[in-house]
């Protein structure tokens, strides 16, 4: 794997927390029952030993599951399930899945908002864009595709920018002596006209703690300078690469790579484990897979480091890859000094070396008291 040097301000790992694991088959060697995929303490067990194991963020993806066949996939509303998990948690970033096309920017910007409340400043947003017709016909809107799906993305994206900055640092003031709680004169219209919808605004929850969280998108579907990081994913370690300086070199901020991993566990190699599930469904994607021994992990991430800033890992089997990541994988990337600990109560922007932006509209007060 030929690589470019990259000097980052901090390397960072992500472990994304679907179903049981990234591979459809993967339910079939958890270490609970398929009635409880969807409880709380599901939910709560995964990501506080993600961030015992050390990774800097978790990811929650969303978006359709099959509807029938062999496997018993499962999951709740992505956003739902990192608002579960904001108060359980102080160091871990949140990053849910939250598509563009097919939900109101409005209500987007206002959830997502809460979201960083209620986390202190650890949420970010992984942008999707599926635009299917199915999809669509759900909320009563065709199939969109081409230039007009990324269109729209970047209008979300833009809508829920001027939402976020539609409320000035100061504008809560809790005045109880002059029965006032906001001061009306720091709250701004967003008025924003997309391609197919219209925001006036204000929000109707307060600037996030990070000013604006961390906006990431799957490399390709909206311009990289629009966005805060991007997600790199090819089918071969060297195309991963290539791909990762492509989108530095069009001016990414951060970019990050995504691994899937079978890792050798419990006596059995990685390949072996990976023909087994394989043989109840096989397992395509488009990304980059690793299947070997922690070791060589280790080894693997230390290339990727050298051209990205963070890895998103999609582990085959969460209840098997889990302890492995956590006992084995980061300990030696800590020793090697490829990672750093997260300290408490750290921002998302800040980890990912992102200033707090300032606010546009704090000059321009066009609501009156």
């Amino acid at each position: 794997m030929s690589t470019t040097q990259h000097t980052s301000t901090q390397r960072f790992l992500a472990l994304d927390l679907d179903n049981d694991g990234a591979h459809p088959a993967a339910w079939r060697a958890s270490s609970h029952t398929p009635g409880e995929l969807l409880s709380g303490d599901r939910i709560r067990g995964l990501v506080r030993d993600a961030e015992a194991a050390g990774f800097h963020a978790a990811t929650f993806s969303d978006g359709p599951l099959p509807a029938i066949g062999p496997d018993v996939p499962g999951r709740l509303d992505a956003l739902q399930r990192a608002a579960f998990a904001a108060p359980l948690t102080r160091r871990i970033a949140l990053a849910p899945v939250v598509d563009v096309v097919f939900t109101e920017p409005f209500h987007v910007a206002t959830q997502l908002a809460t979201l960083d409340h209620v986390s202190y400043g650890r949420a970010g947003w992984i942008i999707s864009a599926s635009g299917a017709a199915a999809e669509g016909a759900a909320v009563g809107r065709h199939e969109v595709t081409g230039e007009a799906l990324q269109q729209e993305a970047s209008d979300v994206v833009e809508a829920n920018r001027r939402l976020w900055d539609s409320w000035e640092d100061d504008a809560v003031i809790r005045d109880v002596a002059a029965g006032r709680y906001l001061d009306s004169t720091q709250l701004h219209y967003a008025d924003f006209a997309g391609a197919t919808f219209t925001v006036k605004g204000p929000s109707i929850v307060p600037r996030p703690p990070q000013g604006q969280l961390p906006v990431i998108a799957p490399v390709g579907l909206v311009p990289v300078r629009e966005v805060d990081a991007v997600l790199v994913g090819a089918g071969t370690p060297d195309q991963l690469v290539e791909t990762a300086e492509a989108a530095r070199a069009a001016g990414a901020r951060a970019v990050i790579a995504e691994l899937e991993v079978v890792l050798d566990a419990r006596g059995r190699s990685g390949l072996d484990r990976l023909a087994e599930l394989d043989a109840h469904t096989a397992w395509t994607s488009h990304r980059t897979r690793f299947v070997g021994s922690a070791a060589d992990l280790v080894d693997r991430a230390a290339e990727l480091f050298t051209v990205v800033d963070g890895i998103r890992i999609l582990p085959a089997v969460l209840d098997v890859e889990l302890p492995e990541l956590h006992h084995a994988v980061l300990p030696m990337l800590r020793a090697r000094r490829l990672l750093a600990t997260q300290p408490a109560d750290t921002t998302f922007r800040s980890l990912l070396g992102l200033d707090r932006p300032a606010n546009r509209y704090t000059t321009d007060r066009l609501i009156p008291a």
